[in-house]
């Protein structure tokens, strides 16, 4: 059953797109500052996937509240299923899905949590 998830692979959004990027699929709120949307090359931006305006702004991406940001924005996944779905929709068929993000950190963003979320609790795998 795994073999027909796709592999997951991280991105930020001001890196130049790549042939092996698969799907691509923004998962911020927000659209990344400076970038056009023809230059970004995404398959689709599914903006219910990020963090709520209210746990973004609490983290601001201070990475001393990295671990309770980490467990809500996971809390907060689990009642995202349908916004889930649609995004691993979208990259049927793409051997690879790239999920792409907008914060400087490439250790501390919601993107690394997103992954590690659909690898545990969707695609049974970690």
């Amino acid at each position: 059953m795994a073999a027909q998830h796709p592999h997951i692979q991280l991105k930020r959004a001001y890196s130049e797109p790549g042939r092996q990027d698969g799907c691509r699929v923004l998962v911020d709120g927000l659209w990344p500052r400076g970038i056009k949307k023809e230059a970004l090359h995404i398959d689709a931006w599914c903006r219910d996937v990020a963090p709520s305006v209210e746990l973004r702004r609490w983290f601001g991406h201070r990475e001393e509240l990295w671990p309770q940001f980490r467990e809500r924005y996971m809390e907060e996944l689990k009642s995202h299923a349908d916004a889930i779905d649609d995004m691993l929709e979208s990259a049927k068929g793409h051997s690879t899905l790239t999920l792409i993000y907008g914060a400087r950190d490439e250790e501390h963003n919601n993107a690394v949590v997103l992954r590690e979320y659909l690898l545990r609790h969707r695609l049974g795998r970690a």
